[in-house]
């Protein structure tokens, strides 16, 4: 059976390795990315970011996957960074093992508590320095406790006791359960999970269909030291992690401690949980949104399918009086001297003062002796003035206040408007059909193009600046602002290195990493085409512009006497070597580089050395968002068909950090 929501044992796993890798850190961003899903982004100082995902119900873990952010954030969201943001992690613990996480934050105003509760549907509860909910994700009133803002919060009443705080003697206690099962014993007697519980009996060799109150003390304390066993994994964070596969190869269970009852399944092992987990429920998630896009178009067919069968019956309504007014049309016709006979005769007998009861009464001894017209004559209606003729087995009605030729029109006339909304029904019939079939496709080109989710990269220390590889293999890095040309030049500038400006105002910084290698003219034009094209020059819509090289020693943040360097800039001593009328121009491109696509970006001869998948761009005015995208466009129709997905998912930011000063024009 599927897994879908943590267990007790998984929280005391999951919350120990959070708390190791997130102690210290800074919360940088919070965002709801869904209903029931919160993502905490943290900053941890000369560390990869993480991000702690929340699932509501559900799941906590780190992610190291990519997750779509809302633009707008909900009014929880807010509520959450108004009172966290730049709050600093100070615990994550599991309360009284059970299925509830708490996160404590430290702020300026005091220590903040997220209470994740994963159990039933779920909530997330802010509870502010004095233990009052100042925010959650629903509200509600419940028997034992109320969720309600300004409230003291209160934890939900136990399901069972806490395994890690019992003793040998406390435990005996089960006993007390006699008749119940020992499985279902275990289960309400401690906070623990059907499968933990299994597998705890299995360990220890008991029957778990055994009556509690069977147990002898020798068989409880073996339970008792199994459960044990299993907590000091947990609390000395010597885990081994897996992911379990049944017969079928589908993903069944995520567990921090290999179970002895899936010893015969097949099981891929992690390093930590948390990474266990995040491709478990990575992986679970694209399947539910596969299973609810079945769905939905299931809904909407069957909708529409109701709507047919519906559309179908009146079709067959409105073909009926179609054949039968016009056959009564051409019947009047064929008999029409008879039928004109037999009106003319009625009219003229009542005109001679006859009541209707002696013409009927004439009409039908006529019929009887089988005299014409009066074969046709079937009843009168006078109140209503309408005669019922039968003619060849069919009976209707004609008014006696019109004449043949009028009556047959009369027939006619409905025959004509059934078929009118005949033909309207039928359109309408097609509308309905194409709705279906649209639905049904959208269904599959959903499911086709569903992006699944992707691991983020991990970033190596330059890409934190503008950064190239040469064509000859040099690595080139400059500055994104003031604050990274400062970085640039203090730390990551060597002697042997070589330094790269603008001949402009506002511009990086670049370095040639040379690590003491003769470097080429290629790379120099290279490097001073990256200098050129994300300076000012950009900006000012500029061809091309200057850029000049000096020698580390000749890069100064000593000011003559009486002035003033403001961030970011340097003094340049000594004469300067130009490279004259570099042209702005940057190349985009995609790679695929350890089994993964990833975004090339920097001079044109460079990334063409790389990929020929790329594009240029020059200065212009188009913002980078549009810009990103049609640039990731034009990428996709240049890679075989089976990598345009992996093209098409690459976040658009990927693109956006390539592009000159937030502006720019394909070239």
């Amino acid at each position: 059976m599927l897994k879908e929501v943590m267990t007790s044992f998984d929280v005391a796993a999951v919350t120990h390795e959070i708390n190791e890798l997130t102690k210290g850190a800074h919360v940088a961003k919070i965002y709801q990315i869904g209903t029931q899903t919160l993502l905490l982004k943290l900053r941890i100082p000369k560390l990869p970011r993480l991000q702690l995902l929340i699932e509501a119900g559900k799941r906590l873990h780190l992610t190291s996957y990519v997750h779509e952010t809302p633009k707008k954030p909900s009014a929880f969201c807010m509520s959450l960074r108004k009172y966290l943001d730049n709050g600093v992690i100070k615990e994550v613990r599991q309360h009284e093992f059970e299925r509830i996480a708490v996160t404590e934050i430290s702020t300026r105003q005091g220590d903040f508590q997220l209470v994740s509760e994963l159990f039933g549907a779920g909530n997330v509860i802010l509870v502010d320095p004095e233990g009052k909910i100042l925010q959650a994700m629903t509200y509600k009133r419940m028997r034992d406790r109320n969720i309600l803002r300004g409230e003291p919060f209160q934890h939900p009443p136990a399901r069972g006791r806490n395994p890690s705080k019992l003793n040998k003697q406390e435990f005996r206690a089960i006993t007390k359960l006699d008749e119940t099962e020992t499985v279902r014993g275990l289960t309400n007697f401690l906070s623990i999970s059907g499968t933990y519980a299994e597998e705890i009996l299995f360990r220890a060799e008991i029957n778990k269909e055994r009556e509690c109150g069977s147990l002898t003390d020798q068989e409880v304390d073996g339970i008792f030291t199994q459960i044990q066993k299993l907590l000091a994994l947990i609390d000395s964070g010597t885990m081994e992690p897996y992911i379990v596969n049944d017969e079928k190869s589908v993903w069944i269970d995520v567990t921090p401690v290999p179970l002895k009852r899936y010893e015969q399944f097949e099981q891929k092992k992690y390093e930590s949980f948390n990474s266990a987990l995040d491709d478990y429920y990575a992986k679970m998630t694209a399947a539910e949104r596969r299973e609810e896009i079945s769905e939905e178009v299931e809904s909407e067919v069957s909708r529409y399918t109701r709507i047919l069968e519906r559309q179908q019956k009146a079709l067959e309504n409105l073909k009926e009086p179609i054949i039968k007014n016009k056959a009564i049309g051409d019947l009047i016709y064929m008999h029409f001297g008879e039928l004109q006979s037999l009106l003319q005769k009625i009219i003229e007998e009542k005109r001679s003062g006859e009541s209707w009861e002696q013409i009927i009464s004439q009409l039908e001894e006529g019929k009887k002796a089988n005299r014409h017209p009066d074969i046709y004559f079937h009843s009168l209606e006078p109140k209503n003035q309408l005669l019922h003729v039968s003619v060849d087995n069919h009976v209707f009605s004609i008014n006696l206040r019109h004449p043949i030729q009028a009556n047959a029109n009369k027939y006619y006339s409905r025959s004509k408007k059934a078929e009118k909304k005949l033909r309207g029904a039928e359109k309408t019939l097609q509308e309905t059909k194409a709705k279906i079939e649209k639905a049904q496709k959208q269904a599959i080109q959903q499911k086709e193009t569903q992006r699944p989710l992707v691991k983020r990269r991990k970033r190596q220390w330059f890409e934190k600046f503008r950064w190239f590889h040469s064509s000859n293999g040099f690595l080139v890095i400059g500055g994104r602002d003031a604050t990274t040309n400062e970085l640039l030049i203090k730390r990551r500038m060597e002697p042997h290195d070589i330094v790269f400006h603008a001949e402009i105002l506002g511009a990086p910084f670049v370095l040639i990493k040379t690590e003491g290698k003769t470097v080429p003219e290629q790379t120099i034009n290279e490097a001073a085409q990256l200098a050129a094209s994300y300076s000012r020059a950009w900006r000012e819509m500029l061809s091309a512009v200057n850029v000049y090289w000096v020698h580390p020693v000749q890069v100064s943040k000593t000011p003559p006497s009486g002035q003033f360097l403001k961030k970011g800039a340097f003094m340049i001593s000594g004469s300067k070597n130009f490279v004259r009328g570099v042209p702005l121009k940057v190349a985009i491109g995609v790679k695929i580089e350890d089994d993964e696509m990833m975004v090339a970006g920097g001079p044109v001869d460079a990334i063409a050395n790389q990929t020929e998948v790329y594009v240029e761009i020059v200065p212009g005015d188009q913002k980078s968002s549009q810009l990103a995208k049609q640039i990731r466009h034009q990428l996709s129709t240049k890679v075989p068909e089976d990598l345009k997905r992996s093209v098409t998912q690459i976040p658009i930011e990927e693109f956006q950090r390539f592009i000159p000063l937030g502006r720019g024009k394909m070239g």
